[in-house]
């Protein structure tokens, strides 16, 4: 054996302690961070190889992307739930996340459940409603299945009105409750006298001004203004009070020529105004519109949801159907509002991660400066993030650009495949709940979709798609 003449510079791959010994022994070492494909998961990563530019699911992400780029959403305005949604019948509540039955909710959505149980007159009190809701009298569904979303606990009942947003081109519709501000509501688990109240209020005085107002308004494109409140610093997820400041623009003239009696019309506004996070739940539904239209494209591994339900996390694939692949939905190390901290927190909850699955929240946080100190980061962390996003992604959405990164498209389009491939996970930004119910919001932060959920997406798209 040839003795070495020259000192031997080494590329270490794996465990960064050989590279510590190369080191001291006076070589040039540089270390490769690397983990093995769907975290050690050897199903998962054969699954991932057959997988991994396979014709048929190239072509089959190339029309999901497509069809969701082409969506386009539209308000069409409010409705009852029993009315318009399709299956909700008199005793259904829906509610955020994957299926989970009664005794295994976490505390805001049991708590929510029971103000929805009192708002409907079903029981007198609240244990009363619990009782009703242990009973099996009562379903629950995931709003997903319905082709609706909800932030938080996502709880909708039969008499609750809720929005209205078509696809232009296929007519589908997609549906969302009403934001109710902030404090004590029911999405985060209050059900008390002033909750039940609030939630009449919406029902009985400002959906019908709503009607009154897009009777005359007509249809209203969601694209364009969630377009422009981007531009405005708002990420559509945490941060709307650009969009809701257009929409109330939008709103208004309309409403003022509409034949909404005048004190109802002046309460309407007044709560709009008063309400930043107003937008929020139709950038929800609108987030849905864009993804439903890239559903149940055989082979396609593009994620046309993530959702939480405060026990599991869960996603659904285009290529997959309805079916959910979940994993335990992690408690969020955020930023904490005085007197609260991690222990305090239930685990992640809400439908409102449709926004990063349709290119929007995380996945957009370099466009709102204003709220990455709120969720714990910097301006600097939020580009960051929204730059990782484009290794586990199709493409970039072209209609939702963001300045600070030379108006470049938001990456979209999650692969399961490059989010297992990579160990990139989805980021996502969220409000964090009291683990009890009613307490309300306790803090803010940055989380990650669990890994787990895309390798088991992968390896059961794999079971799907024929040989190469």
């Amino acid at each position: 054996m040839t003795p070495l003449t020259e000192t031997p510079q080494v590329l270490n791959v794996g465990l960064p302690g050989f590279a510590d010994a190369i080191g001291r022994a006076g070589g040039t070492v540089r270390h490769i961070e690397w983990s093995p494909p769907a975290s050690g998961d050897l199903a998962a990563g054969r699954a991932l190889a057959r997988l991994v530019n396979h014709p048929a699911v190239e072509a089959a992400n190339r029309s999901a992307f497509a069809a969701y780029l082409a969506a386009t959403p539209v308000l069409e305005g409010a409705g009852i739930a029993r009315d318009v949604i399709p299956g909700m019948d008199a005793r259904r509540i829906l509610h955020a996340g994957p299926p989970i039955a009664w005794a295994r909710m976490c505390g805001p959505m049991q708590g929510a459940i029971v103000g929805a149980i009192l708002f409907e007159g079903w029981a007198d009190d609240a244990d009363d409603a619990r009782r009703l809701a242990g009973s099996g009298d009562i379903a629950f569904t995931p709003c997903h299945h319905h082709g609706a979303v909800g932030p938080m606990a996502g709880v909708i009942s039969p008499s609750m009105p809720v929005w209205i947003v078509r696809e232009a081109a296929s007519g589908r519709r997609c549906f969302s409750n009403f934001n109710e501000g902030l404090g004590k509501v029911l999405r985060f688990g209050a059900n008390g006298p002033e909750v039940i109240a609030r939630l009449r209020w919406m029902a009985e005085r400002l959906r019908p001004v709503l009607d009154a107002t897009f009777a005359e308004l007509g249809p209203l494109e969601l694209k364009p203004l969630m377009a422009q409140a981007l531009h405005m610093g708002d990420e559509i997820h945490n941060r709307n009070a650009a969009a809701t400041s257009l929409l109330l623009r939008r709103l208004l003239p309309a409403m003022l020529r509409s034949s909404a009696p005048r004190d109802a019309m002046t309460e309407a506004a007044a709560f709009i105004a008063g309400n930043d996070h107003f937008f929020l739940n139709l950038s929800m539904a609108a987030s849905k519109t864009m993804l439903d239209a890239a559903r149940n494209v055989p082979g396609s591994s593009m994620v046309t949801a993530m959702a939480r339900n405060g026990v599991e996390f869960g996603i659904q694939m285009s290529g997959t159907g309805d079916g959910w692949f979940t994993a335990p939905a992690p408690v969020v190390n955020g930023l904490y509002f005085p007197g609260y901290a991690i222990a305090d927190a239930a685990p992640d909850l809400g439908d409102s991660a449709i926004t990063e699955t349709a290119g929007l929240g995380g996945f957009a946080m370099a466009a709102a400066p204003a709220i990455v100190s709120f969720v714990g980061g910097t301006a600097a962390d939020a580009i960051a993030s929204t730059a990782s996003m484009a290794a586990i992604t199709l493409g970039r959405n072209g209609a939702f650009t963001l300045p600070a990164m030379d108006f470049s498209g938001t990456p979209a389009g999650i692969d399961a495949r490059k989010v297992a491939d990579t160990g990139i996970a989805p980021v996502i930004n969220t409000g964090i709940a009291h683990r009890e119910a009613g307490v309300g919001q306790i803090g803010a932060g940055i989380t990650r979709a669990p890994l787990a959920c895309f390798a088991q997406a992968v390896t059961a798209l794999a079971a799907t798609v024929a040989e190469d």
